[in-house]
């Protein structure tokens, strides 16, 4: 019988410290997930679903080992969390599903109706693939063999979700029962007949890259792509820069996921028709290394403008010359529009700011100001507060003098050139230390979005 994993996604131990996840309104992310998970579980073994929550001292990687070890094909898994923003106004529910697999998007749309129709009071933000995550990938939906899930039940840091979560948790329980056990139930997740050993049987699928039919086969598991071995070597990606490679021996023949080759430049979709992954590499861009601050960019205005509008419709009416701004400030100084207008895109939640900076203080990065105020640098223009982004990320990056009048509050503090790449920010410009695999989630999204990758 198919059992149901379920993650209470934090409260574990990371690095020695007791992860609480978000905090917010007196309460952590932990708390109420583990709460909403016991209450979860109740239900779904009233029901005969035989459900298994994951110890809750385990680190993330350390959950994810757990979950392959004692799952068994049939299973699934989901992981419980809350979503957390700056801006207070942020809310809803969004069901995140690993990228480029149109089941896992069907079961996360499942699951999200499931709980809508017991609490309609939470706004949808949708089934989103992990590629719309901060870090641009999740690992609870990349690293497990089985089917898995990732949700966000509204938003720890919006009031009028936090008091659905804490005043509705029955209701919030029923729904996520009501999906899971919809999803165990369907036809596509039954495991298939016991076949002897060694014989099982994956379904194979064509690849497709750069318009090319690739003489081998893949396979198709889980719902995931999975390409030969061979395929990587001939592209010249050496998969040890990843922290983890789930890799299948099938037929005396080594396949890997396709979806972990994005890492790499490669651009991965799926033709449903015809049954291929479609796989395309654009080694211009990863040559010259999308987190590198100083260079050009690739984007046109008019590209930069369809991707912010796609996370906030508003954003081009209140400022109309953003992206032409951008592009022109970043040429003047020699730096990376892409990378700049995706940091800016991270800094302000796509100009919706709803923080401590205000639309009117033309203030794009976060930057502040000098002796020792808390308060945040503000800018008479949209003009000035984007070249005042540009300098100081070209402080940051190199040596070479500013072209332009220094409008910089901060930018005499900064010891120059000690980020040339994005990773180097972590710490620097934020005090998170993944803040530049975000900005680069971000450029790879734009990318995409604009058909560069």
């Amino acid at each position: 019988m198919a059992r149901i994993f379920i993650s209470a996604g934090h409260g574990g131990f990371e690095n020695g410290v007791r992860d609480p996840g978000i905090v917010a309104g007196g309460t952590t992310e932990a708390q109420e997930m583990i709460r909403i998970r016991d209450i979860l579980l109740s239900e779904l073994r009233s029901r005969g679903v035989q459900a298994l929550a994951v110890p809750d001292d385990l680190s993330q990687v350390q959950t994810i080992d757990w979950i392959n070890t004692y799952s068994h094909r049939g299973d699934v898994a989901i992981e419980l969390h809350m979503g957390g923003s700056p801006n207070p106004s942020n809310r809803g529910v969004t069901v995140f599903h690993i990228a480029y697999n149109s089941q896992r998007k069907k079961d996360a749309e499942l699951i999200l109706w499931s709980l809508l129709r017991r609490v309609p009071q939470f706004p949808s933000r949708g089934a989103k693939p992990d590629t719309e995550t901060g870090l641009g990938h999740l690992i609870f939906c990349r690293w497990i063999a089985i089917p898995s899930l990732y949700i966000e039940i509204g938003y720890l840091t919006n009031p009028n979700d936090r008091n659905i979560l804490q005043s509705r948790r029955a209701d919030i329980a029923t729904g996520l029962a009501d999906g899971l056990v919809a999803w165990v139930k369907s036809e596509h997740i039954n495991p298939t007949p016991p076949l002897p050993p060694g014989n099982r049987v994956y379904g194979s699928i064509g690849i497709r890259i750069n318009g090319q039919v690739y003489g081998e086969r893949g396979l198709l598991v889980n719902g995931n792509s999975y390409i030969p071995i061979d395929l990587v070597d001939r592209l010249g990606i050496d998969l040890t820069q990843l922290a983890r490679v789930i890799r299948i021996r099938y037929n005396n023949i080594v396949y890997i996921k396709a979806i972990d080759l994005r890492n790499f430049g490669i651009a991965v979709s799926w033709d449903n028709p015809n049954r291929t992954v479609v796989l395309r590499s654009i080694s211009r861009l990863y040559n010259d290394q999308i987190d590198r601050i100083m260079g050009g960019g690739y984007t046109t205005e008019v590209q930069m403008i369809v991707f912010l509008k796609s996370e906030n419709p508003d954003a081009p009416n209140q400022f109309p010359e953003i992206a032409k701004l951008y592009r022109r400030e970043a040429m003047v100084e020699g730096v990376n529009y892409d990378v700049a207008f995706c940091q800016m895109c991270l800094e302000t939640d796509f100009l919706k700011f709803g923080g401590i900076v205000k639309p009117s203080d033309y203030n794009f990065a976060g930057l502040g100001t000098v002796g020792g105020s808390s308060e945040i640098a503000a800018f008479a223009t949209t003009e000035e507060g984007v070249r005042a982004h540009i300098q100081h990320l070209k402080a940051y990056a190199t040596h070479e003098p500013i072209v332009q009048e220094i409008v910089d509050p901060r930018f005499d503090y900064i010891t120059r050139g000690v980020a040339p790449s994005v990773f180097s920010l972590g710490g620097r410009w934020s005090d998170d230390p993944q803040y530049g695999d975000r900005i680069v989630a971000l450029v790879r999204r734009l990318y995409e979005m604009s058909g560069l990758l």
